[in-house]
């Protein structure tokens, strides 16, 4: 019983893990931003891979789901860490997410609650001919903080699934060892049914 209910709660979790990361992963992809786009396809797969470890009783595919999380809660907080600017990142480095492919930018930038994007004409001189100069504002939550509570639900996520998977993982082995198929692989003891007589024998008096 529970194994069952801590296997249904994981696999629930891997489900929240895919929706979660599916709509960020449309988000990075509106916003070019690559590295993310990377590590979420990584993410993707293994979520699968553990879902579906899950469902078949694999422990070595929840126990990779599990060590991947460890490295998903890594990647979450230096997202955290660079939209906050901490050290000495900086939120306008084109290296970190675009890999220098692209200019980096958030989608959030300019579709967040309440943003209001204006064009401005004309452009600055120092501007790119191949870039748009806008001005943002209206903004009730500033990307940044939007990106940093995306981060913060993956972290909280994979924490939780985490948990559940070494639960998982330990129930399923605790299993495995106490399984009994119909005595263990001893053939020695193994009995088989006995058959019964329905003859009953009657002592026999011999006279002399």
């Amino acid at each position: 019983m529970g194994c069952c209910s801590g296997r249904c709660t994981l696999a629930f979790i891997c489900g929240m893990q895919l929706v979660s990361v599916l709509e960020r992963q449309v988000i990075d992809f509106l916003g070019y931003q690559w590295a993310p786009i990377l590590i979420n396809f990584l993410h993707i797969i293994v979520v699968i891979l553990g879902l579906f470890g899950t469902i078949q009783f694999r422990p070595k595919y929840i126990t990779g789901y599990a060590a991947w999380l460890v490295v998903w809660m890594t990647w979450n907080v230096f997202i955290i860490c660079f939209y906050l600017e901490v050290g000495d990142l900086s939120r306008e480095s084109d290296l970190v997410l675009t890999f220098n492919l692209s200019m980096h930018r958030s989608w959030w930038m300019e579709n967040g609650p309440g943003c209001r994007v204006t064009p401005i004409t004309p452009p600055p001189s120092w501007a790119p001919e191949d870039h748009r100069y806008i001005s943002i504002s209206g903004c009730l939550l500033d990307f940044q903080f939007i990106e940093v509570a995306h981060s913060s639900l993956q972290i909280l996520l994979a924490l939780v699934g985490f948990i559940y998977a070494c639960y998982v993982v330990k129930l399923i082995s605790e299993e495995e060892d106490s399984f009994d198929f119909i005595g263990g692989f001893d053939s020695y003891g193994y009995q088989g049914p006995q058959k019964t007589s329905h003859l009953q024998l009657q002592p026999m008096y011999m006279s002399k």
